[in-house]
């Protein structure tokens, strides 16, 4: 009995505490497993997958990885937070954008009713802004760059409803295909571009209405709205488009 109770006694004295170490950094995990869940009130697939593997790191490399592991997912949540505020403003002010150039839009709509210009005058609001087109016949006579009397009333009025404007605002010149060789004009490039110039001129004669904001460019016949195939579509492609471009793009 009495070597017995000396055994036990000197087997207490060396009993094997290694289990304490593992059993801690399993506490210290969970631990860190519920902070992690408890923050992330939204976690998507992505980050699910970077807090798996960082925990998997974790366990294989003991405490100190746990901790830069945690860095990163905070860093990865924070920085996809900051895209997604990004992301709203950019949609907000797309949208309030839009709402700007619709109302321009209807103003000119209905600018076009009263007077009769239905067709003469087009408004398009797409993507890339605000499209104002103009036929030819209601700018200019054929073959030549210069305005018409008449052109230069709604001109005017173009001007005072573009002027609240911010956005960028580029004039463009198109015509058909039939050939043109002219001294003044070689060419429908420079039918086209001549005609941009003037009717731009005729917009930037108006008050307050900042020149920087403008240019002007022909496309000749190359940017047709329909075919060359009749003397009706010819009239259609035969025009000048002012485009009011969007600051902001989805």
């Amino acid at each position: 009995m009495a070597r017995n109770k000396h055994h036990a006694e000197h087997h207490e004295e060396h009993a094997d505490e290694t289990w304490l170490v593992p059993y801690s950094d399993i506490l210290t995990l969970l631990l860190a497993l519920f902070i992690v869940l408890f923050a992330s009130s939204q976690v998507d697939q992505k980050k699910f997958d970077q807090m798996r593997q960082s925990f998997s790191m974790a366990f294989s490399t003991g405490s100190p990885a746990l901790l830069d592991s945690m860095k990163s997912v905070q860093q990865s949540q924070e920085s996809s937070t900051s895209m997604n505020n990004d992301q709203q403003m950019k949609e907000q002010a797309y949208t309030q954008e839009s709402a700007q150039l619709s109302e321009v839009k209807r103003q000119i709509d209905k600018y076009i009713m009263d007077n009769g210009l239905v067709g003469d005058l087009q408004t398009i609001l797409t993507d890339e802004g605000l499209m104002i087109r103009i036929k030819e016949n209601a700018l200019f006579p054929s073959g030549s760059a210069a305005l018409l009397p008449e052109s230069r009333r709604f001109g005017t009025q173009i001007a005072k409803m573009l002027l609240p404007l911010s956005q960028k605002v580029v004039v463009s010149g198109h015509t058909d295909n039939m050939p043109i060789n002219t001294y003044e004009f070689p060419s429908n490039w420079d039918l086209s571009a001549k005609r941009a110039v003037n009717f731009m001129k005729l917009l930037l004669a108006q008050e307050n209405l900042q020149p920087e904001r403008f240019s002007a460019i022909g496309y000749g016949e190359y940017r047709p709205l329909t075919a060359n195939d009749s003397e009706e579509s010819r009239a259609k492609n035969r025009r000048v488009e002012i485009m009011v471009v969007r600051n902001y793009k989805m």
